[in-house]
């Protein structure tokens, strides 16, 4: 099925039929169209479906924990698409109420497939810009997780939040400055990037990589801040050159050595 070959009255009554075969699902605890639309190779099927699980959530005309306990049973699939799109409806749901698919998020930030961890990055970013506070208590339980990616996925994570609250997540990012995995330090520079440029953003993100140690990362990090007021220039709050002034002006960070 291919969802964006279809008319758009066609695509709003399959969006219509998709909730209530989900629904009909939920009702009965059965599960044969939830696999038919998880399991789906178009994208925006599988987008319908795990949307339809928040709407019927927030309507509230099911139980909601015979809702979540689906997903969890979802989660244990062998497709890797079934169990990424379960953490993608648990997104949706954490919106709402966190507590109740915090378990959910963790499990898929384990996963052995790299799809059902970047759905996690997916919901802890919508979930974050949405409903911060449960989702910035469940980032500091893992930002020095002894696993590297987990470290790197949690850091991701933070990013959509970051453009509207970047002080609540800079002393989250500094806490990983000395981090020893590169790849972990490449994230911190790309959220420090993305949480730059919007309005009122760039002022705080200075202000706090004043306080930095790490020299050669903060000096990443004004480079990638430069690059990207140029890349976003049409969503950016400065301009690349006013950017640039700005950081001239106020960046006080000098060359010390860091690693």
């Amino acid at each position: 099925m291919n969802f964006y070959k279809l008319s758009k009255e066609q695509r709003q009554l399959l969006v219509i039929r998709i909730k209530d075969e989900i629904e009909s699902d939920l009702r009965l605890q059965a599960n044969n169209h939830l696999l038919k639309y998880f399991t789906d190779d178009d994208t925006y099927i599988r987008k319908s479906a795990y949307i339809a699980f928040g709407r019927i959530y927030k309507e509230n005309s099911i139980n909601r924990s015979d809702i979540v306990n689906q997903l969890h049973s979802l989660l244990k699939n062998q497709d890797p698409k079934v169990r990424q799109t379960a953490i993608n409806a648990a997104g949706e749901i954490g919106i709402i109420n966190f507590s109740e698919i915090e378990q959910l998020i963790e499990i898929g930030l384990f996963d052995s497939h790299h799809s059902v961890r970047n759905a996690v990055i997916g919901s802890l970013k919508k979930i974050g810009e949405k409903n911060p506070k449960p989702a910035i208590n469940f980032a500091k339980r893992f930002l020095h997780h002894e696993e590297k990616e987990v470290r790197r996925e949690i850091c991701h994570g933070l990013e959509l939040f970051g453009r509207t609250h970047p002080e609540d997540i800079l002393p989250l990012l500094k806490e990983l400055e000395y981090d020893n995995a590169s790849r972990v330090k490449n994230m911190v520079v790309h959220v420090i990037g993305q949480i730059s440029y919007k309005k009122n953003c760039l002022e705080k993100v200075i202000a706090h990589l004043n306080t930095w140690e790490n020299k050669k990362l903060v000096e990443k990090a004004l480079n990638e801040i430069v690059e990207v007021h140029d890349r976003y220039k049409n969503f950016a709050f400065y301009t690349q050159e006013q950017a640039v002034k700005y950081i001239e002006k106020n960046c006080f960070c000098d060359s010390e050595e860091g690693s």
